[in-house]
């Protein structure tokens, strides 16, 4: 009997605490904000319930909510609006404490669509002449019109180099200092923060025509031989890439075509161009252009443009400028090189620099198109020698020697000067330019009216910049300079 009351009594004690665990249960609050996480914006009539489940409400128009009397104990709340992935959140409700949540929603991607393929709308694709400063436009659309964000991308078709222009948001770019007689390549890109973004096609245009380019000239760029063009007043523009080494440029008028030398593989080639630096063509090929160091080997191109004569070592070949028709001319008798060659105006004379294979040994002389040797300009001096040129009437030609007479492993010149050889009197004469002590004159050329020279200047320590200058012919003015940081000048 005993035993039966102490059980009973358990009974009735472990209810009434039950009883008492129930009474206790109380509620809390949960309030908050449902935001696009894109720009942190509030989120209209998102819908906010609970697991296990409550109250069910919906966000205002700034996306904020608020649920009262949710009995204590813990809870997955949920945020959900079409075209957003659902968003789960945890919480803890206690008895009278108010929390407060975020719901950060990303955009279903689900059933988004991309924006169109954007539509280059001008300048017209292909379109040339135009101004160095220009509007590009295009049109985009998206199907849920999503905001849309665009790059443009626009290419140099002769430097390579790439601009890019992200992060915009009208259909209009303003581009300016593009450089004359360049093509021009041109994309956009369309973004609506959720797909991939879609690409338009490419489409081109071509600047203004560059005004009277008189000179060509190379320059340094990324380790290579660059060719530029400039008119009188110093205006300049690139026409190779700088990726490629091109070097020697020298322009015809009579087809108005530029050649130049350039790397092709192991062997050097020469090429031809527009005077814009388009459609470039390459003329020789099986037996390349080449010969004791390639900084002082040149070629020579007929007057109307049709044929090229080029030096390969000890062999002078004239090549057709289609490439074709290519026939030994000339060889060395002594096994010399032929560095730099000239072909008269008329095509009855040949002008040719020929060295030994370490750039001395220097001779110059004079040979008919059937190789005949009609005279001879220099011979028997040591030093080194380069740059040569022969005037309209045959009468004249230039050059310039290092005076010192040195002679060294790295071909270093310590006072090269300019002479002018008189084929009537057999006899050379200093052109007295006021060179300063310790520069070099080198790659002397007659100016287009033969009143002037023009050639490279540079220190004699084979390092500092060089720089092309001219000089008149009869009288000893001081010399003026045109370009800086440029040799291998062409003056038409």
């Amino acid at each position: 009997m005993k035993i039966g009351l102490k059980i009973l009594a358990c009974f009735i004690l472990l209810m009434s605490c039950s009883e008492e665990q129930l009474d206790e249960t109380g509620t809390g609050t949960i309030k908050g904000r449902v935001v696009d996480v894109r720009a942190y914006t509030g989120i209209e009539n998102a819908r906010v319930s609970s697991s296990p489940t409550t109250s069910t409400v919906y966000t205002d128009k700034d996306g904020y909510f608020r649920i009262e009397k949710v009995p204590q104990g813990k809870y997955a709340f949920q945020a959900q609006k079409d075209g957003f992935i659902a968003r789960f959140v945890p919480a803890t409700i206690e008895k009278d404490i108010e929390i407060e949540v975020i719901f950060e929603l990303e955009v279903s991607t689900a059933t988004n669509k991309p924006p169109t393929v954007p539509v280059l709308t001008a300048p017209a694709n292909n379109v040339t002449g135009q101004a160095l400063s220009l509007d590009l436009t295009w049109t985009a659309t998206d199907p849920e019109s999503d905001p849309l964000t665009y790059v443009v991308t626009v290419k140099n078709g002769t430097t390579d180099e790439v601009k890019t222009y992200s992060g915009l948001t009208a259909t209009t770019l303003k581009i300016t200092g593009l450089n004359y007689s360049t093509k021009y390549y041109w994309q956009v890109s369309a973004n609506d923060g959720i797909n991939k973004p879609t690409n338009s096609v490419t489409n081109s245009f071509t600047t203004l025509a560059f005004p009277n380019p008189r000179y060509l000239y190379v320059k340094r760029v990324k380790n290579n031989n660059v060719i530029y063009t400039a008119d009188a007043a110093g205006n300049e523009l690139q026409l190779s890439s700088s990726e490629i080494n091109s070097y020697r440029p020298v322009k015809n008028l009579s087809i108005n075509k530029i050649a130049f030398i350039s790397s092709d593989g192991s062997a050097n080639q020469i090429y031809t161009m527009n005077p814009d630096g388009t459609n470039t063509r390459k003329i020789t090929n099986f037996i390349p252009i080449a010969g004791f160091n390639m900084e002082h080997v040149t070629y020579s191109w007929s007057k109307n443009g049709s044929q090229f004569i080029y030096p390969n070592f000890d062999k002078l070949y004239r090549i057709n400028a289609d490439g074709s028709g290519l026939v030994q001319l000339y060889k060395t008798p002594n096994g010399k090189f032929i560095s730099e060659c000239v072909w008269s105006q008329d095509g009855q004379q040949i002008v040719l620099k020929v060295n030994d294979n370490s750039g001395y040994n220097v001779e110059i002389y004079v040979i008919n198109p059937s190789g005949k040797l009609l005279y001879t300009v220099l011979s028997g001096v040591t030093g080194a020698a380069s740059g040569i040129d022969i005037s309209l009437d045959n009468k004249k030609i230039v050059y310039t020697r290092d005076v010192s007479g040195y002679e060294n492993a790295t071909y270093r010149r310590l006072d090269s000067r300019i002479f002018v050889y008189t084929v009537a009197s057999n006899t050379s004469a200093e052109l007295d330019t006021q060179k300063e002590d310790g520069f070099n004159d080198l790659d002397v050329k007659l100016s287009p009216n033969e009143a002037e020279v023009i050639f490279v200047n540079t220190s004699n320590d084979g390092l500092s910049a060089k720089n092309i200058q001219t000089a008149k012919l009869n009288d000893n003015e001081s010399r003026t300079t045109l370009f800086q940081n440029a040799s291998m000048p062409d003056w038409k």
